[in-house]
């Protein structure tokens, strides 16, 4: 991409919109097209379209999606389903249309079988049943990717997928009712250390494997992939490492300065047993991660911890954007 193209980058102000938008920036491309939600709702076509006719980017990075952890996903399940088959379903449309020159779409490691073999390669998808809690969204993602596929195969147009792992970083979501677990971890352990209580509960057993990834570097692999990769089959974007959620929070602990007990209420859901994904392709395309999960997570607790402390948390979710 030349540093002058007009770029698109859809849900600029989530966590992975915001990351790739600095990245961007930081490389020295100053041709940035963003809007809000409230400038531009995505699930509505005709201002989609009004908008693409409008602003004619070169090229599209589409983050913009309703996302949150266990409890959001099965408790919204409508709402993850049809809000994101719209903003993925107008973008990609409206991008063929007025002839985006590529398109990165960000799906989620979620869209692979629960039970996949560990670690997940790229072609697993579709082998065989979603975890329960997240289905609706992992259809969604699942969707987008074919209709990627789909408008390359029948169109040519040069849009890609990319499927990342767990992610943190800077702009996460520290609300208990729909955050992911380790900015779920971080704020009980700041809140119990500030506090002075005796245990922190966690949900399940603390047995569930997870990858993580600082969206810092996710925001490096992706502008890796607009410059270095032009194929219909999806990517992984990870570490290829991973750890136990009771490994998770004792490091999680340790970076807080909490000294009392951990509780595990083993009655909640446990999610998938394990998600690793298999990076093999991403690495042979000559990209690796180079946050380590110890330095990001201190890195975003010293930033955010003040943050944490003062955010009341909604029990709603909303449209990154």
């Amino acid at each position: 991409m030349e540093l002058s193209a007009r770029i698109y980058v859809a849900g600029h102000r989530g966590m992975v919109g915001s990351a790739l938008l600095r990245r961007l920036q930081q490389t020295g491309y100053h041709n940035l097209v963003v809007r809000t939600s409230q400038e531009l709702d995505l699930r509505n076509q005709a201002a989609v379209e009004a908008f693409f006719s409008l602003e004619r980017p070169d090229y599209v990075l589409l983050a913009a999606a309703k996302v949150g952890g266990i409890v959001a996903n099965n408790t919204y399940r409508a709402d993850f389903l049809y809000d994101n088959l719209m903003i993925q379903n107008n973008v990609i449309k409206q991008s063929h249309a007025h002839g985006v020159r590529k398109l990165l779409f960000l799906g989620s490691s979620c869209i692979y079988p629960k039970l996949a073999p560990q670690p997940i390669k790229e072609e697993y998808l579709l082998a065989g049943p979603l975890e329960f809690t997240n289905e609706p969204y992992a259809l969604a993602k699942i969707a987008g990717l074919k209709l990627c596929e789909a408008y390359r195969a029948q169109y040519g147009c040069n849009f890609i997928a990319a499927m990342p792992t767990n992610l943190y970083g800077p702009g996460d979501n520290y609300d208990l009712q729909t955050s992911h677990v380790l900015p779920a971890l971080m704020r009980k352990f700041h809140e119990a250390r500030e506090r002075n209580l005796k245990a922190v509960e966690i949900w399940g057993t603390g047995t569930p494997r997870r990858e993580f990834l600082h969206v810092d570097d996710l925001a490096k692999a992706c502008l890796h992939l607009m410059v270095h990769y032009n194929e219909a089959e999806p990517v992984n974007i990870g570490t290829g490492e991973d750890l136990t959620i009771k490994d998770l929070a004792m490091l999680i602990k340790e970076v807080t300065g909490y000294t009392g007990a951990i509780y595990y209420d083993i009655s909640k859901p446990d999610g998938t047993p394990r998600k690793l994904l298999d990076v093999s392709k991403m690495q042979a395309l000559g990209w690796h991660y180079s946050i380590g999960l110890r330095e990001g997570i201190e890195s975003v607790y010293t930033s955010t911890y003040t943050q944490m402390l003062t955010r009341k948390g909604s029990t709603k979710d909303s449209i990154t954007a």
